[in-house]
């Protein structure tokens, strides 16, 4: 039974696989895309790691009594009435 061909095997392709390396648009579509989410998630983590070092530095300084015109701090009681 040994007539000296080569038994083919399921884990060789029997076709040229040069022509099967290069990926075809839509792989390189999602490749990129994929890409583009690791690189945004990077962002985010960083910026989230930032906030929880130095929560205070991304607060704003001023506060809700700065926007009242004329009035100081203390008098709203006079304000209401």
């Amino acid at each position: 039974m040994d007539g000296g061909q080569p038994v083919p095997s399921a884990l060789l392709p029997l076709e040229n696989t040069s022509s099967d390396s290069s990926m075809s648009l839509e792989q390189k579509t999602t490749f990129v895309f994929v890409i583009l989410l690791f690189i945004f998630l990077g962002i985010l983590i960083v910026r989230c790691f930032r906030i929880l070092l130095d929560p205070y530095r991304s607060m704003p300084t001023s506060t809700w009594a700065d926007g009242l015109e004329g009035l100081e701090k203390g008098q709203f009681d006079h304000a209401l009435a």
